[in-house]
């Protein structure tokens, strides 16, 4: 039995059945679990996936919608290119394929947001589509099974792995296999089974031709990545405050958290006060909140929150601005570790000589 066609047996006897997105040919449901799943654990996903369908139940329905409308339903999940490329897609199909997906994996493909490796699964689930896959866990299921030693990341240890997740589906390899079944067996089995700390080589399907299994070498494939430090940033941060409202600003797209709402920012060692009084607002009481880290994929974003009553809710600045409430808070789209500090703000219930108007705190 070749080892496609063990993968797939494997995969329909004891893989993941009861994943929300599996059981289906919709593409639209399918690609849109397969964006949510990059980077992301299946866990994380299922809630912000079931929302997601609740509120854009169809493609029509997410083409229609403005970006703002579907950047809350993406806030904590990260990588928030992905939701604009999500929307662009939508649209892009509306208006260029009759509001139907692509028929096939290379078509597909063209589409904003969406890789070959992704094109290709798409097109295995929703019309069983010949055409292999190789994301992260799978990368690492064929290193380690056809003995493939360098960075996975790097170009010539890419094509590599390209080219032999093609020679398993050709020439008549893999023949007569459902290719959805293959398709998720890959995942399952690098989710699973070959994972990347303890692999349960014993209950590999493949275990019988596996190089690494052979020769010992699970700990080292795939070769592990060279560590590099990453960079370390500082920002201010400001939560103004006037009459139980807080300042909010819409960052700017593209960018790190573009399109969401966020607290304004300033220089790091600037004074708190002079970077209120910088926006057109009238600085009262200041102090020091706690600060905190937030770890991006290439850098370390160290930010130091400062709360600051204001007279008045006038901003000199021409910038997208709002102020809000708990209530409106809790409906805008805003960055995970934002959203913890303002719902901890608002939760704890400031006390009123915080949330009043400046002038009246004291001297």
């Amino acid at each position: 039995m070749d080892f496609a066609t063990r993968i797939a047996t494997w995969q329909q006897r004891h893989g993941r059945h009861d994943l929300p997105w599996q059981n289906t040919r919709d593409p639209y449901r399918i690609w849109l679990s397969e964006i949510m799943l990059q980077q992301t654990q299946v866990s994380t996903v299922i809630p912000y996936y079931e929302r997601f369908l609740e509120r854009f139940p169809d493609l029509a329905a997410l083409a229609a919608a403005d970006q703002e409308a579907v950047m809350p339903y993406w806030a904590g999940l990260g990588y928030y290119a992905r939701a604009r490329n999500l929307h662009r897609c939508a649209q892009d199909i509306v208006q260029h394929w009759g509001g139907s997906f692509p028929p096939d994996a290379s078509s597909i493909a063209t589409l904003p947001g969406i890789g070959r490796s992704t094109a290709a699964a798409i097109a295995a689930f929703a019309y069983g589509e010949r055409s292999p896959i190789m994301d992260g866990n799978v990368k690492r299921v064929f290193a380690r099974h056809f003995g493939v030693a360098g960075d996975p990341a790097r170009r010539e240890t890419e094509i590599r792995l390209w080219a032999l997740a093609d020679a398993q589906l050709a020439d008549g390899a893999g023949h007569g296999i459902d290719m959805a079944a293959y398709t998720q067996g890959l995942m399952d089995l690098g989710a699973t089974i070959c994972t990347r700390g303890k692999p349960l080589c014993d209950r590999c399907p493949v275990r019988e031709t596996c190089v690494a299994r052979r020769d010992g070498r699970q700990a080292e494939l795939p070769t592990p990545k060279a560590r590099k430090v990453a960079p370390e940033r500082r920002t201010g941060m400001l939560v103004l405050g006037h009459e139980g409202r807080i300042l909010l600003e819409q960052r700017p797209s593209p960018g790190i958290w573009g399109g969401l709402w966020s607290l304004p920012e300033f220089d790091a060692g600037l004074d708190a006060a002079a970077a209120c009084a910088a926006l057109g607002a009238s600085p009262g009481t200041v102090f020091e909140l706690a600060a905190f880290s937030h770890t991006f994929t290439h850098f370390r974003l160290h930010v130091r929150p400062w709360y600051v009553a204001v007279a008045q809710a006038r901003i000199e600045q021409e910038r997208p601005w709002q102020w809000v409430d708990a209530e409106a808070c809790a409906r805008i789209a805003l960055p995970a570790p934002v959203r913890k500090l303002v719902d901890g703000l608002f939760a704890a219930g400031l006390p009123e000589a915080l949330m009043a108007p400046a002038a009246a705190t004291g001297p």
